[in-house]
């Protein structure tokens, strides 16, 4: 019955875009760009908006279609987003299943306007595969693959107004700078006690994260977060969690926090005690008008989180 109304949706949705084709070709001049004369791009998820409208600076309008809280794996296109990505000059999406339920839509709008998934311009040997061979989205956690990722759309808006490429191409090369430092920064992951350097979330969301800064990371979750969370998952976790002697987990800003509680409520009831080490940003940034609502503070406030929460009790 899912499969039904998935179709249901994506036909629907596709109808919709042709519908609303002519009208948008009507509001747009010929090169391709809107009456304010910047390039309207509309993107996913923030952790590729924002940094693109820094990038992009003041040639570019940016819209993300997911705010803070919401959850990329779950997400269905509303009216309101056709509306916003049919009358966009340039769309970027994450790709790599992220988000599963347009997928499809992307593919259909792709034939009349630009549209890239970033993530999958990276070269499949970086990418990371759970168990069954799943390849993992959360390539924004790497910032050396984020980088590669950011360059692919940058790349696409050269292309698609080569009078800006410049402008883009210095706007770039400042913000990767920002990102060195940022990488610098995190390093201070490394003071903590190696045996400490588990990191413990709602889903398995932090793998690059893991593999950036030598962290062990299990997540509740598997990939996606519509994977089933059991009772054996939880006490596989409390069992890990009492190996390494964890001093606290992670609750994650799109996710219930019910898993994370459970898993604490679980260790107490074994005498093991576990603190909530605080809320991690994981598929969503924060609030836009806070400084995680930037790439560079959500990934900052995700480093001194994890930092102060697991360096307890390090001597």
């Amino acid at each position: 019955m899912k499969r039904y109304m998935y179709l249901f949706m994506v036909v629907s949705f596709a109808l919709f875009l042709a519908a609303c084709g002519n009208e948008a070709e009507s509001s747009n001049d010929s090169s391709g760009e809107s009456s304010e004369g910047k390039i309207t791009v509309v993107t996913t998820i923030a952790q590729i908006g924002e940094p693109l409208s820094v990038i992009g600076g003041d040639r570019v309008e940016v819209q993300s279609l997911m705010g803070p809280s919401v959850d990329p794996h779950l997400y269905n296109p509303t009216q309101s987003d056709v509306k916003t990505v049919d009358s966009a000059d340039v769309i970027f999406y994450n790709g790599l299943d992220l988000e599963v339920n347009m997928k499809k839509v992307f593919e259909e709008i792709g034939e009349t306007k630009p549209v890239l998934a970033i993530g999958d311009t990276l070269p499949e040997d970086v990418l990371l595969e759970d168990e069954e061979g799943a390849v993992d989205p959360h390539i924004w956690f790497d910032i050396d693959l984020w980088k590669q990722a950011l360059d692919a759309a940058v790349e696409e808006l050269k292309e698609f107004s080569p009078d800006d490429a410049e402008y883009f191409e210095e706007n770039k090369l400042d913000y990767f700078a920002k990102l060195d430092k940022l990488k610098e920064e995190a390093e201070v992951l490394q003071d903590i006690p190696e045996e400490q350097r588990v990191l413990v979330t709602a889903h398995d969301a932090f793998g690059y994260f893991g593999n950036m800064h030598n962290m062990e990371v299990i997540g509740l979750q598997g990939l996606s977060t519509e994977d089933e969370i059991g009772v054996s998952d939880i006490n596989n976790t409390i069992d890990i969690i009492k190996e390494y002697n964890v001093p606290a987990i992670f609750v994650e800003s799109s996710i219930n926090p019910d898993s994370i509680e459970a898993v604490i409520q679980g260790a107490e009831d074994q005498g093991f005690p576990l603190s909530l080490g605080g809320e991690l940003f994981s598929d969503a940034m924060g609030d836009p008008e806070t400084a995680e609502g930037t790439y560079l503070g959500m990934y900052r406030h995700n480093v001194t989180t994890i930092y102060e929460a697991l360096s307890k009790g390090a001597e």
